[in-house]
């Protein structure tokens, strides 16, 4: 069983990175980019003894308490069949 973790600044939060993107891509000609934000991914392989219901609470576990700093970052779960 695989999961995704997609970890990205809080809309409230600054995002310098994105900040410079979005400046790069307008420099490049693409002038339709309102807003862009930079997060990471991190891709998960679990045992696979674990079934639906216990992997989410683990991965929802580790995000929270590891892969995401919950002040200025969310996150969202995807898993990969």
């Amino acid at each position: 069983m695989r999961a995704r973790v997609i970890i990205v600044p809080r809309p409230e939060v600054l995002d310098p990175q994105g900040r410079a993107v979005a400046h790069a891509l307008s420099g490049l000609g693409f002038a339709g980019v309102r807003d862009v934000r930079v997060g990471r991914i991190v891709y998960l392989t679990l045992e696979d003894g674990l079934g639906r219901a216990e992997a989410a609470r683990e991965v929802d576990r580790m995000a929270k308490e590891l892969l995401a700093n919950l002040i200025v970052e969310d996150f969202t779960v995807e898993w990969i069949d």
